[in-house]
């Protein structure tokens, strides 16, 4: 009996098309805070700008001083540990602590937005 040479079978194609991740992080600007803040306060964006901006000018400076801020709802904030940069820059560690029912109440907001 002879035999007949084996053809090679083609390789099946394969899907290379990137899965959709699920949990992408998404990043909310400074712009985008400012149009939500306008939204909850009724408050036209000239007058909420200086304000937010003067809020996270003191926040830094708290931060960088070594203050722990207790700011509800958002929980307690403390520096853990920061690196200068070069161009003097710093990254700043920090620790986020939450109350129990800050997650709920923050669900029931987005819900009403």
């Amino acid at each position: 009996m002879v035999r007949k040479p084996a053809t090679p079978k083609a390789p099946t194609p394969v899907d290379v098309t990137p899965e959709p991740v699920a949990d992408e992080a998404q990043v909310m600007k400074k712009p985008d805070l400012l149009d939500k803040v306008v939204a909850r306060t009724n408050l036209k964006k000239r007058d909420v700008k200086p304000a937010v901006e003067a809020a996270f000018a003191v926040i830094r400076e708290a931060l960088q001083d070594g203050s722990e801020l207790s700011l509800p709802p958002l929980g307690k904030v403390r520096l853990v540990k920061s690196k200068p940069l070069d161009g003097g820059a710093e990254v700043m560690t920090l620790k986020l602590r939450t109350a129990k029912h800050a997650a709920a109440a923050v669900s029931m907001n987005d819900d009403d937005a």
